[in-house]
């Protein structure tokens, strides 16, 4: 592969290979970089194939998400990122490739678990807990209303000054519950659910209320919209051992939560195209090396 080129795929998706370019939807290098327009792999060669097997399979998921990601200003506020992201979502589910991927599902139950959110008001701070354990804590409609329910509080009261978001059992969240996808009667419905009553808005709110006293502490699987939520915290606290990824591409969708406002602010567009496209996870380090955390449990910054 040589080196200051660049690839088309499925899509229209381009990818520069060796120098960072604004025009790519990324770059690829063997080299270390700390330009956020560049990912460093161990062989383009491999990459471009996996990306190229992936665009085939998933070119309008693809394609729209390069175009919200241009589309979406992360310096502006989150809303009308939140908005343009759940429009383009909607679209995606009501297009052949999710249709694809429900097929190949098959029919599913999302199981009734209890007290799928934990909160606990201690002095001024208020713990927040996801708790689907059995299931990595994925996300599922009863978890984001009890989730909604329990942020409004602090939104609500300003004698709240730390707001501390984790999850029981061996996963932070490993992203939206499979079982419940599709589950929604259209997809303006859906749209509607997703922006009205959003988490994701009222952590954004909070970050700028009480910037890091907001803060998410992860582990495990930190996948899909579990990851967009913990981004859009003040402050990321991850274990060591925690995996970071946007698995959406796979449905035929994009992220859905909030991911292409929260990680775009923190690692650029670029690095958020590479998650989703590539589907490929990242560790603390590079997580941390990327901005996407900003410290390690037992590492000292």
């Amino acid at each position: 592969m040589t080196v200051n080129s660049t690839v088309e795929l499925a899509g229209g998706i381009v990818v520069a290979i060796g120098s960072p370019s604004d025009d790519a939807i990324f770059t690829l290098t063997e080299s270390d970089s700390e330009d956020r327009r560049a990912v460093t792999v161990a062989s383009v060669s491999d990459t471009i194939d996996d990306l190229r097997d992936r665009c085939q399979k998933w070119p309008h998921a693809s394609a729209v998400c390069a175009d919200v990601l241009r589309a979406v200003d992360p310096a502006a506020p989150a809303y009308g990122g939140v908005i343009t992201e759940s429009l383009a979502y909607s679209t995606l589910q009501s297009g052949p490739e999710f249709a694809r991927w429900l097929a190949e599902r098959g029919p599913a139950q999302v199981p009734v678990l209890p007290n799928p959110v934990q909160a606990e008001r201690g002095g001024d701070t208020l713990h927040v807990r996801l708790n689907r354990p059995t299931r990595h804590n994925a996300f599922s409609t009863d978890a984001r209303a009890a989730l909604l329910e329990a942020l409004e509080v602090a939104r609500l009261d300003p004698s709240i000054t730390d707001v501390v978001l984790s999850g029981n059992g061996p996963s932070f969240c490993s992203g939206g519950d499979l079982a419940e996808f599709g589950s929604f009667a259209d997809p303006a419905s859906a749209h509607l659910a997703r922006t009205r009553h959003s988490p994701a808005l009222v952590l954004d709110e909070l970050t700028g209320r009480i910037g890091s006293r907001c803060r998410a502490e992860v582990h495990g699987q930190v996948l899909g919209s579990g990851l967009e939520m913990a981004a859009f915290c003040g402050h990321v606290i991850s274990s060591g051992d925690a995996v970071f990824g946007l698995p959406e591409l796979s449905l035929g969708l994009i992220p859905g939560a909030g991911g292409t406002v929260s990680i775009t602010r923190r690692v650029g567009r670029w690095r958020t195209a590479y998650l989703v496209l590539s589907g490929r996870t990242i560790g603390a380090v590079t997580a941390m090396r990327w901005g996407l955390v900003d410290e390690i449990s037992g590492v000292a910054n």
